[in-house]
């Protein structure tokens, strides 16, 4: 697996801090950590998203995986090269383990999906969105006036 990118890495700090300011107030004692891997026993997946909502406590434990049923929501920020691991696999997997919000950041286009409302293998919800929205997830939002796209100067949305 190739690395991910500065601009990747820049996303996914860009998500942790907003959501990081927004979760004492919604959800005291969860944080959104840098991808821990995530487990669902029943189903014997396991993933390692970009970034999770999960309680802090949590960090603190035995073990290699989180626990999905602790898992809020999954972040994840398409790479250049294996999308499709973003809005295929994950895509049935994440809603199997019950984890309530998705989101989907895609610098290669410049647009974001929220999903939600898990159901089996897959989302009942899906809400698009692009780069500079305001966008909800849950009971947050994330503002997305400072990502940038892959290949693209500043935040040129061409």
């Amino acid at each position: 697996m190739v690395s991910p990118s500065k601009r990747h890495q820049g996303t996914v700090r860009r998500i942790r801090e907003q959501l990081d300011a927004q979760l004492p107030d919604t959800h005291p004692g969860y944080v959104c950590a840098n991808g821990p891997e995530i487990e669902h026993p029943a189903t014997g997946r396991m993933r390692r998203p970009d970034a999770v909502v999960i309680p802090e406590d949590v960090l603190d434990e035995e073990g290699l995986a989180v626990d999905a049923t602790q898992v809020l929501a999954v972040i994840e920020i398409v790479s250049p090269s294996n999308a499709h691991n973003d809005h295929g696999e994950k895509l049935a997997e994440y809603p199997a383990m019950g984890i309530a919000h998705y989101l989907i950041v895609d610098p290669r286009t410049g647009t974001i999906q929220v999903h939600s409302d898990p159901c089996k293998s897959r989302y009942q919800q899906k809400d698009p969105y692009i780069f500079g929205d305001s966008v909800p997830v849950g009971p947050w939002k994330v503002e997305t006036h400072a990502f940038r796209r892959y290949g693209k100067a500043g935040n040129d949305p061409n």
